[in-house]
């Protein structure tokens, strides 16, 4: 009976252990088929990545094509009711063709689509006035703003001495992890989420807009509603790069709000001065601005204006966002590319690209 149950025993440790040898086997086995697929996968994008580049790179010459075009038609300004912006008060078919819609090339096709950076203020260009419009624009809590407004103008100066309420380096780097002050112009907007004052309230920053990891990680807060969620964001106020003034014809009723003689009734009569009888921007009654002096005659903003107004606006747009979707069989990714306008090319600033 003894030796029977040391038997039994001795089978039932060595199903244990096979049990246990199979989950090990399986266990290396999901992890072995998972390695394999992102494998599959990256090899699979490498194979497309020569067509996409060129896809994209198409899509550029695209976008210069029409921006020169643009320069034929109007002769002096940007406006939304060009064919480059999606509007209709100018026609081009052809550019109207080229533009939002999917061209065929090769194994794959292209979008391309276009948005002028001057139709925000240049980050690089603000004063505390200019911030302080903004943050009252984007409704900033009036405890938060001297912090952000300081650290702003901390951030691009190129000291290490603190304004008060500002940040210079001693104090990022005390942070962790530990990072240096820019103390330099602003290259691309989102250095702002790492200005002290918008990197604890990163709303501020994105508004309306926040991608999906950001609301993701709000909602994960202790107190998700500790910061409050802003329909206007910095981002939708300013960019880095651009020719330097707000273009009228082309900025939004919150973004010429930041000037220092636009409140938010002016900021709608501005826009709909240019819109036309219809009050749409991008139809075919559009009146766009020829000149920035012309604001003066917009009712409710005094005569005086037009003289001051040149130093903060434009007519015409320098440099250009240009999207590029590219698509092939089940394959996606996005070009984002700067184009700078100069005589007699477009330059390229920067080509960046994420898959979707």
């Amino acid at each position: 009976m003894k030796t029977a149950a040391r038997a039994t025993q001795r089978g039932g440790i060595a199903l244990i252990m096979v049990l246990m040898v199979i989950i090990v086997l399986a266990a290396l086995a999901g992890g072995f088929a998972y390695s394999m697929r992102i494998e599959t996968k990256l090899a699979r994008n490498v194979s497309w990545d020569t067509d996409f580049e060129w896809m994209a790179r198409s899509g550029i010459e695209v976008a210069k094509y029409a921006l020169s075009q643009r320069s034929g038609i109007s002769g002096g300004y940007d406006s939304l009711g060009q064919a480059w912006a999606g509007g209709r008060a100018e026609t081009n078919d052809t550019v109207a063709r080229l533009l939002g819609n999917w061209i065929q090339l090769g194994n794959g096709e292209f979008r391309v689509t276009l948005e002028d950076m001057d139709r925000k203020f240049n980050i690089n260009n603000a004063d505390e006035q200019v911030l302080r419009k903004a943050a009252e624009v984007v409704n900033i809590d009036a405890s938060l703003t001297p912090t952000i407004i300081s650290s702003i103008l901390d951030w691009i100066d190129v000291d290490d001495d603190p304004r008060p309420n500002g940040a210079e380096k001693q104090h990022y780097l005390s942070l962790t992890p530990p990072y240096l002050a820019k103390n330099g112009r602003i290259d691309d907007i989102t250095e702002l989420l790492l200005v002290e004052g918008i990197r604890e309230s990163p709303g501020v920053f994105w508004g309306s807009g926040a991608p999906p990891s950001h609301r993701r990680d709000r909602s994960q807060r202790a107190n998700p509603g500790e910061e409050p969620i802003y329909p206007v964001g910095l981002r939708d106020l300013f960019c880095a790069l651009s020719g330097g003034r707000l273009n009228i014809n082309t900025a939004s009723v919150t973004a010429l709000q930041v000037l220092p003689f636009v409140n938010e009734v002016a900021a709608q009569a501005i826009q709909a001065r240019r819109a036309g009888p219809d009050g749409q921007d991008g139809t075919e009654d559009d009146t766009p601005f020829r000149s920035a002096a012309e604001i003066s005659m917009v009712p409710g903003l005094p005569p005086q204006v037009g003289a001051s107004a040149q130093l903060f606006l434009s007519v015409q747009s320098v440099v250009f966002e240009v999207k590029v979707d590219v698509r092939a069989g089940q394959h996606r990714r996005s070009y984002v590319a700067l184009l700078r306008r100069g005589a007699p090319n477009f330059l390229v600033l920067n080509l960046i690209w994420e898959d979707r």
